[in-house]
């Protein structure tokens, strides 16, 4: 019979962090995803993709300004948009944050494939 071993104090403690973490997290984003759900109808406001019960754990709650905790009661800063508007939207919001580039406001890029293109095309 193989050996099991025992959690040890460190990892409990750190399980019912992230547990407590997680069920705060879910606890939040009911009250606000439930108001967005009452109030808008179940489209995505990007796509146009329309939800049904069967599929409305693909729709999410973006936040405008990307405050999740700024949920003002008319759901001002709410839009519903499905998984992949959602996720492209913040691809977006990440790449304007930094213009594109690097966080140290350098250009992510480095290589410069074609730097000697013009020397290799004098040689002929």
């Amino acid at each position: 019979m193989p050996s099991r071993a025992k959690p040890s104090a460190n990892s409990s403690k750190l399980d019912q962090v992230v547990a407590e973490a997680r069920r705060n997290r879910e606890e939040r984003e009911k009250g606000y995803r439930e108001r967005a759900l009452k109030m808008y109808p179940w489209v995505c406001g990007r796509c146009a993709r329309e939800f049904t019960h069967a599929n409305l754990h693909e729709l999410t709650v973006h936040h405008r300004n990307h405050d999740h905790d700024y949920n003002p009661p008319d759901g001002s800063n709410w839009e519903l948009l499905c998984l992949y508007c959602h996720d492209n939207e913040h691809s977006r919001y990440l790449e304007a944050g930094n213009g594109g580039l690097g966080g140290n406001g350098k250009s992510a890029i480095t290589q410069q494939p074609f730097a000697d293109l013009k020397a290799l095309l004098k040689r002929d």
